[in-house]
């Protein structure tokens, strides 16, 4: 597995480049532009129930000493937890929503790498609905699994393995959308699950530069999109015909 999350990293290397030339990045401003407003409401959201929650916890603090200092740290508390809850949801809001935008994009690489000319036939309510199946799905898991690994997170020593786990299972699920848009081509969604399960290390070394380029202010944001899908699409392609008799 080791050698397939080392391909769906390596894949990146050719993104900007294969983005370039064929003019992909007008087909992108609206998924990047539904990143920016679901990132902006994640952030506004925080701001303002942090506050609220703040409140909400002064309620059982009795004393009258250190009450500002306590609403402070209660409230930076709350702020960081609604933005860790909202980064969780986050991928999966934006994959989910910019799945009936970043199939055409997809097929335009895939038509491009190929040589053949691709027409899916699906409507922009199909892709949507996909879109959507497959990443309420993935949400659930990745909660699941991240709420398992965080309580072993208490155990001494198998705690300090848990945090580099969290962050391969969002990998692999953040690489498993990607891988999505490439598939809902060809194959239908149980058969899409299965393909992804056999080639995980592919999506975890997607997923890997995704979550990390989100970590970019501002700019990772706009180019995590774009590049994540446009790698994601290649190793899928490459994926298939390796999987061809």
């Amino acid at each position: 597995m080791f050698k397939s999350i080392i391909k769906g990293i390596g894949d990146y290397k050719g993104s900007l480049k294969l983005i370039n030339d064929l003019n992909l990045w007008k087909f992108f401003l609206i998924p990047i532009g539904i990143c920016v407003l679901v990132a902006l409401a994640i952030y506004f959201a925080a701001c303002g129930l942090s506050d609220n929650v703040a409140d909400y916890l002064m309620q059982s603090w009795t004393w009258k000493w250190g009450r500002n200092t306590m609403h402070a740290i209660f409230e930076v508390m709350a702020f960081l937890i609604i933005l860790l809850a909202g980064y969780l949801v986050f991928k999966r809001v934006v994959m989910a929503l910019s799945a009936p935008f970043m199939s055409p994009i997809s097929e335009k690489i895939e038509e491009h790498i190929t040589g053949k000319k691709i027409n899916s036939g699906a409507s922009f309510m199909e892709l949507l609905l996909r879109g959507i199946k497959v990443n309420l799905r993935n949400l659930s898991l990745e909660l699941m699994w991240t709420f398992l690994l965080f309580v072993l997170g208490f155990i001494p020593i198998i705690g300090l393995l848990t945090a580099p786990v969290i962050f391969l299972i969002q990998a692999y699920f953040i690489g498993f959308g990607n891988m999505d848009y490439t598939l809902e081509r060809h194959m239908n969604y149980k058969k899409g699950v299965a393909f992804v399960q056999k080639n995980k290390g592919v999506a975890i070394g997607n997923g890997v530069i995704f979550a990390l380029l989100l970590l970019i202010p501002v700019i990772g944001f706009i180019i995590a999109i774009p590049f994540s899908v446009t790698a994601a699409t290649v190793s899928t392609i490459d994926a298939i015909k390796e999987a061809e008799p």
